[in-house]
């Protein structure tokens, strides 16, 4: 006798849901985003239902908000924002997908997908750029102070391990690389601010943090009055004169 498979019992809520993108943004000033696509997977070897509902339907236009999907097969929703205003700005929304077996009503399982209306693609671009300029910065002089020696709260010398030749030679190559892209980013960043609106605050207080850190003194002075924590290294005094040296060219071209 042949034994018939039998298909698994499926809890109500546990069934997964593969969606992507799992966020849509909408830009009020482009409208080429004003019209998002959900994609909706399903890997199972039976056919679902689905159904799309949202925390506020007055504000957006969902194509095809119920059907079906074939087995190992995907579907595409259309969504598209038909309340673009300013009070809208940075509002979160969600979208829920509720899919089932088509014999069945009870849901098998849901996802929800948040979506956020944003002034202006160029901004959000300009913060990314200007969040891993600071990282950048942050990893660099990080380097720098956890490979110097200095002494620990307890007075014992303490100093990187030393790492073999072939990885020496490759962390040197790697911050090479990172120094030069440093540079094409904050030459960049600050020649654009200084065209559209001359120095900002953030090119003063760069300066003004490169030149107080060339005013202190260098480790290993023990002549100075200047707290031993406050002892800048070569290396650092050499960064921030690099930095001081590309804002000095950003500020003379203007």
């Amino acid at each position: 006798m042949h034994q018939q498979k039998r298909q698994p019992e499926l809890v109500e809520g546990n069934l997964p849901v593969f969606v992507f993108p799992t966020e849509l943004i909408f830009y009020a000033d482009d409208q080429s985003t004003h019209k998002q696509v959900l994609t909706l997977y399903n890997p199972y070897e039976f056919a679902l239902k689905f159904k799309v509902l949202c925390t506020t339907p007055n504000k957006y236009v969902v194509v095809d908000a119920a059907g079906a999907v074939k087995p190992q097969c995907c579907v595409d929703i259309v969504i598209r924002h038909r309340d673009v205003r300013s009070c809208h700005y940075g509002v979160i929304d969600k979208f829920r997908l509720q899919v089932s077996e088509q014999s069945q009503r009870k849901a098998l399982g849901r996802k929800e997908v948040i979506a956020t209306l944003l002034p202006s693609a160029k901004e959000q671009q300009k913060e990314e750029e200007e969040k891993r300029i600071k990282e950048h910065l942050t990893e660099s002089v990080f380097f720098e102070q956890s490979c110097q020696p200095g002494k620990s709260s307890l007075g014992y010398v303490r100093s990187c391990p030393q790492p073999q030749t072939t990885k020496t030679t490759q962390q040197q190559t790697n911050v090479k690389k990172e120094k030069k892209q440093l540079q094409f980013h904050i030459l960049n960043k600050l020649e654009n601010r200084a065209v559209s609106s001359g120095p900002s605050l953030l090119t003063v207080f760069l300066g003004v943090v490169c030149i107080a850190a060339l005013m202190l003194p260098t480790l290993g002075d023990m002549e100075s009055l200047v707290p031993l924590y406050l002892h800048l290294s070569v290396n650092q005094k050499l960064v921030a004169a690099y930095i001081l040296g590309l804002i000095t060219m950003a500020i003379l071209r203007t």
